[in-house]
């Protein structure tokens, strides 16, 4: 009886996706979570960081305005998603005016602090105060905004997070040097504020950058289907439909070349259809009546009546979708050592500030005096070497990369590549060129005449196999024959009439692998072979792999024959014949098992397997859905990519830690200076600057990552 009331209770739930812009760091992921689950009726709330959405699985008795208002009252703006797959929230593009402004004013007030520093008194240093405070203030304000809005919407529900203390020492210096202004003190930190709202929000936009790049495969992948199709009605007419308005039951009418707006049976007609969305499979697939063909399927050669049977979020191509976008939640769970210490910084910072004030106080001070003191505490304790010591270390090893010819796409990739134990291979496209290209032997064995007609039936197609060997005989210096009743028969080949002689190229029934075959009435049948040829260095990359502790097997959506050859000549261990969920969860196995898995594929179906793994590559030849979802991607054709992108992924967390020692070194022999009265606001800002000068340095070294 509990067990049949706890499934009728998890089937009464509803989940609804939220939209939260304003999440940045683990704090802001853990706080979401929790006031959420601590919600009667919530079952569950996961957050999908790097997309900013927040999934909550919930009974009927919650909806989306409630659960808005829950994330309100923690500090949060939310909104319901407004399709399948989230608003496009840019990270970064907020960020870019605000650090434009900090870095312009900086430069300007640290120039006319230099005459201040230089010995100016009287009236000129007073004059040069009064025009820093002119630029000063109303820079701050602007730019200081994303941590003044994270500080305040904190402190209303009184909280706090990192943020707060940051503005407190942002506010605090302004507000100080703005007294000293007025009553003509020597001193004006203005240059220190907007020095350390620099440093900040450098760091946010290099993190952000990267975040925001791991959200344009859904993109990619949903750009596969047809905006819509014309559907045929009961009288015969036909009208454009959009794709999210087809039903169930509709028959679509798709024309050669275009792709299909929803999954569905053929009702009529025969064609050729590019399926590697699934498969992975360069050679079309032909299809006839009560056959099934899929949504973003690319209809080849001639027109057909599709039934629908399922449109929209139904789809396989959506469904797709949703495993990736479901994959990279998942990896929202990497959460990085500095927003883990950003968790204790808050109220660490908060207390140490304090009890500063506090002990001046007692000890006779003045308040401005203990005030001051206070402000400079914290300054020199601003996280900026701490926030900057992942993202520089991120963006110069990217550089590196990209002029070795592999493009980072997501700097989170270093950490997790840099501990990954075992890869899995795509065959083609991947392991292979994914170009099938016909035997040379084969070719120089046919005679004159044969090569002439081959060329001539192959330029009428537009089969990959085809094109391959009209490419190849055209290169050989064969000249077309002269053809008559040419006809090209989806799924049958190419048929025509040649000197009186019926003359055909089709796919040999009988053969193993790749191969066309060539008959001329009255005469031999020609059997030519093709073969989607190993990278260069493919031997050599898996070799150099292994040396670095991974273990490589094939993972491929092609036939087993394809995969068995390539297996074999590779030495490795292969699964064949697996689409975009078998590979899902052949990687989840693995990484239920303890496994840390690198994938490396180039496919249309290789979407959710790139995304669920632990890190990505495809080479550049890839769909644009490999392309988006992948980690790396390497734009040469040799597979040594992988391994120096393992290698350069170790050094860069090898930095990282050293940043990050750097950082708490900085703060050991600073905190104490700022604390005993040696340090002034200004002073505490350059200090501050240096130590992330310092973490900018040492990740330099990273420059030559890529060798």
């Amino acid at each position: 009886m509990t067990a049949l009331l706890h499934d009728a209770l998890k089937a009464d739930l509803r989940e609804t996706i939220l939209a939260v812009p304003g999440m940045h760091c683990a704090g802001c992921m853990s706080k979401v979570e929790r006031g959420l689950g601590a919600l009667d009726g919530v079952a569950a709330a996961r957050v999908n960081l790097t997309a900013r959405l927040v999934s909550v699985r919930h009974g009927p008795a919650l909806d989306a305005k409630a659960l808005v208002r829950a994330l309100d009252e923690i500090g949060f703006d939310a909104q319901p998603r407004k399709d399948e797959f989230g608003p496009r929230v840019s990270a970064v593009r907020p960020l870019l005016a605000p650090l434009a402004v900090a870095g312009f004013a900086a430069m300007n007030v640290m120039l006319l602090s230099v005459s201040v520093w230089s010995g100016a008194e009287g009236t000129t240093r007073e004059l040069f105060h009064w025009l820093s405070a002119a630029i000063a203030i109303p820079a701050i304000l602007f730019s200081g905004r994303p941590f003044f809005k994270s500080a305040w919407s904190a402190l209303k529900q009184w909280q706090t997070n990192m943020d707060v203390p940051i503005s407190i020492g942002i506010l605090v210096a302004t507000g100080l040097s703005l007294y000293e202004v007025v009553t003509g003190g020597r001193h004006a930190w203005f240059d220190g504020a907007l020095m350390l709202i620099a440093f900040l929000l450098i760091g946010r936009v290099l993190d952000a950058m990267m975040r925001d790049k791991a959200r344009a495969g859904v993109d990619a992948l949903l750009s596969q289907a047809a905006q819509g199709a014309m559907v045929v009605g009961h009288g015969g007419e036909l009208a454009w439909v959009e794709a999210r308005a087809l039903e169930p039951g509709m028959v679509m009418r798709v024309a050669a070349g275009e792709r299909l707006a929803a999954d569905g049976t053929i009702l009529q007609g025969t064609s050729r259809f590019d399926q590697a969305l699934l498969t992975g499979e360069t050679v079309p697939v032909a299809l006839g009546e009560g056959e099934l063909a899929l949504a973003g399927t690319l209809n080849l050669d001639a027109p057909v009546d599709v039934t629908v049977s399922a449109a929209g979020r139904d789809t396989t191509l959506a469904e797709i979708a949703r495993l990736m976008e479901a994959a990279s939640q998942a990896r929202s769970k990497y959460v990085r050592i500095a927003d883990k210490a950003a968790r204790l910084y808050a109220p660490a910072v908060h207390t140490l500030a304090a009890l500063t004030v506090v002990g001046w106080l007692l000890a006779g001070a003045s308040l401005y005096q203990a005030l001051v003191i206070g402000v400079a505490v914290l300054i020199i304790t601003c996280p900026c070497a701490l926030g900057l010591a992942v993202p520089v270390a991120q963006v110069v090893a990217s550089g590196a990369l990209m002029r070795a010819g592999l493009m980072v796409k997501d700097g989170t990739a270093f950490e997790r590549l840099a501990g990954a134990d075992r890869v899995l291979f795509d065959k083609t496209g991947t392991l292979t060129l994914g170009r099938p290209l016909p035997d040379p032997a084969a070719l120089a064995a046919l005679p004159a005449e044969a090569a002439s007609v081959a060329l001539a039936l192959a330029s009428h197609s537009r089969h990959p196999l085809s094109r391959g060997l009209a490419e190849a005989l055209a290169q050989a210096g064969h000249r077309a024959a002269k053809l008559v009743r040419i006809v090209e028969r989806p799924g049958e080949g190419v048929m025509a009439n040649w000197q009186g002689r019926e003359v055909t190229l089709r796919r040999p029934e009988a053969a193993s692998g790749m191969a066309v075959a060539l008959t001329m009435e009255g005469g031999p049948t020609f059997l030519i072979p093709y073969s989607d040829r190993l990278r260069p260095d493919a031997q050599e990359a898996i070799a150099q792999l292994r040396g670095l502790g991974l273990e490589s097997s094939i993972l491929s959506g092609d036939r087993v024959e394809a995969v068995a050859e390539v297996a074999r000549e590779l030495r490795l261990t292969a699964q064949a014949a697996a689409g975009p969920v078998e590979k899902q969860e052949a990687i989840a196995r693995l990484q239920a098992g303890g496994h840390r898995v690198l994938m490396v594929g180039d496919g249309l179906n290789d979407g959710p397997a790139l995304a669920e793994a632990t890190a990505s590559v495809a080479p550049g030849s890839a769909s644009d859905v490999g392309l988006q979802a992948a980690d790396l991607v390497f734009v040469q054709d040799s597979l040594l990519a992988v391994p120096r992108a393992v290698r350069a992924a170790r050094q860069t967390m090898a930095v990282v830690k050293q940043n990050f020692a750097l950082a708490i070194l900085y703060n050991v022999l600073a905190i104490p200076l700022a604390v005993l009265g040696f340090v002034t606001p200004l002073v505490a800002a350059i200090a501050m600057s240096t130590s992330s000068l310092l973490v900018v340095g040492n990740s330099l070294r990273l420059a030559r990552a890529a060798k």
